[in-house]
């Protein structure tokens, strides 16, 4: 005789919780590619629109935009925290430092405006990161995927958790930590990696690599010694730390593979770059090398990374809210 434990009525019972549990804590099974058909279906079009205007006098604008959903992601998930200014209840993430050199803050701002004139009190500013993400990638010649949505934004920001994003002085070991913190693997690792396919970097955030790596006095030996010419350039040892350098040294306004094919050669930029091909034995090397004998690789690499990375702790269902100015809290 069947224990009243498997009773189909009990099995819907137990069922019915699960679901409510998943409602209540929030669940990535929440989000979809068709999140605002109905309720937003021109969303896409007024993003790129505002993307567009914006790229017409600001080249960087595409590369920044990718790096401001990578830094929102990174702390406590992707839920607009990076967004919020200080306030007296909340310390913004924007002041420590990697952040410091965000950028792209005006034109989140201005899609915030566009998208609010059409669809009132929907769309998230979370989403709203994360579909300028992905538009940026493919206005610049990048991978084409789609990106699910339905993440609401945050009512607090992490200072602390700042600490948790990788930096461009840092080994392999610790970014793969970091990277394994948030649910990512060695793929996601090097396929993200590859939007410094595009985009700038200052120098102080590599230029002990040029003089005095790891205090021997010497440059970096896994640096190819033209390129450090150039480098030392246009960053001297003294003074110039903000100067801006290109990331990808060869094509450095398209999203594609040269990145990859620049490690091989000794050319990254940043020693957290060059580390994925240059250190002995790593695993990342023979995906470094399959991205750049193959762009498609990478970009169906990159597409999956980008949707595995927009998926870390969503706020979905009733949690968090939709704010109606991305840089502030709702007030209540």
């Amino acid at each position: 005789m069947a224990s009243p434990s498997s009773s189909p009525i009990s099995r819907l019972v137990a069922t019915t919780l699960l679901l409510f549990a998943l409602l209540l804590h929030g669940c990535n099974c929440q989000l979809s590619t068709s999140f605002y058909s109905s309720s937003c279906s021109n969303l896409t079009n007024i993003v790129e629109g505002v993307i567009r205007q914006a790229r017409n006098s600001d080249e960087r604008i595409l590369a920044s935009l990718v790096r401001l959903h990578f830094h929102d992601c990174f702390v406590q998930g992707c839920d607009a925290s990076i967004l919020l200014d200080g306030t007296s209840n909340i310390q913004s993430e924007k002041d420590p430092f990697p952040n410091r050199s965000l950028r792209g803050y005006d034109v989140v701002d201005n899609i915030k405006t566009a998208v609010e004139n059409v669809c009132s009190g929907v769309v998230s500013c979370a989403d709203i990161l994360a579909l300028a993400a992905q538009i940026s990638v493919n206005l610049a010649g990048g991978a084409s995927y789609t990106v699910p949505l339905g993440r609401r934004d945050s009512t607090t920001a992490s200072q602390s958790g700042v600490s948790g994003l990788p930096g461009p002085n840092e080994g392999l070991d610790s970014i793969r930590s970091k990277f394994n913190a948030v649910g990512l693997d060695v793929t996601d690792l090097v396929a993200l990696s590859g939007a410094h396919t595009f985009g700038r970097s200052q120098c102080l955030a590599f230029s002990n690599r040029l003089y005095n790596f790891n205090n021997t006095g010497n440059p970096d030996p896994t640096l190819d010694t033209t390129y450090g010419d150039t480098l030392r350039q246009s960053c001297p040892q003294t003074g110039g730390g903000s100067t801006l350098n290109n990331l990808d040294v060869t094509t450095p306004n398209a999203f594609d593979n040269s990145y990859f094919t620049n490690l091989q050669n000794n050319r990254g930029l940043l020693r957290s770059d060059q580390e994925l091909f240059s250190t002995d034995g790593a695993p990342t090397v023979p995906i470094v090398n399959r991205f750049a004998g193959s762009q498609t690789a990478f970009f169906q690499s990159f597409g999956a990374s980008m949707i595995n990375m927009g998926n870390i702790s969503p706020l979905t269902g009733t949690n968090g809210q939709i704010r109606a100015n991305c840089r502030a809290v709702n007030s209540k």
